[in-house]
């Protein structure tokens, strides 16, 4: 079930709404920035109420919460087809941030991260796989409705897919699973002695907002690169499919990446892992900032997509590794929305340079700079990631 939740989160992600950037801006005759402003703003507002709603997952039956989600997305993809107005725009961009990326994600990995401890890291990368399926099949396929069809018209079909599809498949997966305990019995006595931290204990702990600044680093970055991707394209002048056929190499990549990481996480642990997830993304910006051929779209996005495989998978795991998965619904609604307030600032800020008239070079640099610090913090910390035990 999780897999399929995360192919359809694919479609309030920003590389895949970027597709119909320039669309959207030509109905509503708006601006980059003005729309990047409307993007983060919607985004904003969705993070907040996601604190809130998320933890309800440590209350309610995991079908029932996940059948609302799925309701919810399939509304905001009908919603999102009759945009008219800013202000529509700004309600189709929050219905589709909060239901999709947000409680979409939420639900899936919060889901396997409760119910797999030996094996998480396999479980969570062979979820995250359903995200990486979408975004290697979507961009090309998008790019080819948009050159046959309305792009209003493309939504109210996905609406309908949603609606049809998800419940029902959902349905026959798990209708004979047994959700009344957390944990399988056999993990018990590995997992039973150690802290299960509330949320209110995790934000009084420094370790969490270091590993914050290195798991945002590829949401506000990926972010401002997939919604700007047209911005990005004419400055290089790559050419109109390049952007769209360069992202077969970074969904190759986190695929692969992603099958990878499960097995090295389950080895070796997320927290030993950490270090290196953002070291691809960091030269993907050095590779924006140096070279202009069309060739580099690839490594470019190829390198990102290797940073994002790991990402996906740690980013449900250390939390659980490190504070329990008594509370995880709970920690992982307040980290989930500032995953989503980090693609809010991402937008505004790439937005506002490119008003401003910052290179996407100069950008890039930005981008470098950000992540070699919380490199470097991260350096310092990461023989302390342990879960503490009673």
């Amino acid at each position: 079930m999780d897999l399929f939740l995360h192919f359809f989160q694919v479609l309030d992600r920003v590389f895949f709404l970027g597709l119909f950037n320039s669309s959207i801006r030509d109905t509503l005759s708006i601006t980059q920035g003005q729309f990047g402003s409307i993007y983060a703003s919607a985004t904003l507002l969705s993070s907040f109420l996601l604190i809130w709603v998320g933890k309800k997952i440590d209350d309610i039956n995991i079908f029932k919460f996940a059948f609302f989600v799925t309701m919810l997305l399939s509304f905001s993809c009908f919603f999102f087809s009759k945009i008219s107005s800013v202000i529509f725009l700004f309600v189709a961009i929050f219905l589709m941030r909060f239901s999709g990326q947000g409680m979409m994600s939420h639900t899936a990995t919060t889901t396997i991260s409760r119910y797999f401890t030996k094996s998480r890291g396999k479980a969570l990368s062979t979820g995250w796989f359903g995200l990486s399926t979408a975004e290697f099949i979507l961009p090309v396929l998008i790019v080819y409705l948009l050159t046959i069809t309305s792009w209003q018209n493309i939504w109210i079909s996905i609406s309908i897919l949603v609606l049809l599809f998800l419940p029902l498949i959902s349905f026959i997966l798990i209708k004979n699973l047994n959700f009344d305990s957390r944990e399988e019995t056999s993990e018990k006595e590995s997992t039973e002695n150690i802290k299960q931290w509330k949320r209110i204990e995790v934000i009084k702990d420094y370790r969490f907002y270091i590993v914050c600044l290195n798991m945002l680093a590829m949401p506000w970055i990926a972010t401002g690169v997939f919604v700007y991707q047209s911005f990005i394209t004419d400055s290089k002048e790559w050419g109109t499919f390049v952007i769209a056929q360069s992202f077969m190499a970074y969904s190759i990549l986190s695929v692969l990446t992603l099958l990878i990481s499960g097995f090295l996480i389950d080895k070796y642990t997320s927290r030993k892992l950490l270090i290196f997830m953002n070291i691809p993304l960091l030269l993907s910006t050095l590779v924006l900032y140096f070279f202009d051929i069309s060739l580099s779209a690839f490594l470019f996005l190829g390198l990102i997509g290797i940073s994002n495989g790991f990402a996906n998978v740690l980013g449900s795991s250390t939390w659980a590794e490190i504070y329990g998965v008594r509370y995880i619904g709970s920690i992982k609604a307040l980290t989930t929305a500032l995953m989503v307030f980090s693609t809010a600032i991402g937008t505004a800020l790439f937005g506002l340079l490119i008003d401003k008239g910052f290179s996407i070079e100069e950008i890039g640099l930005i981008s470098f700079l950000y992540i070699a610090i919380s490199l470097i913090l991260l350096f310092f910390v990461r023989n302390k990631l342990n879960p503490e035990y009673i």
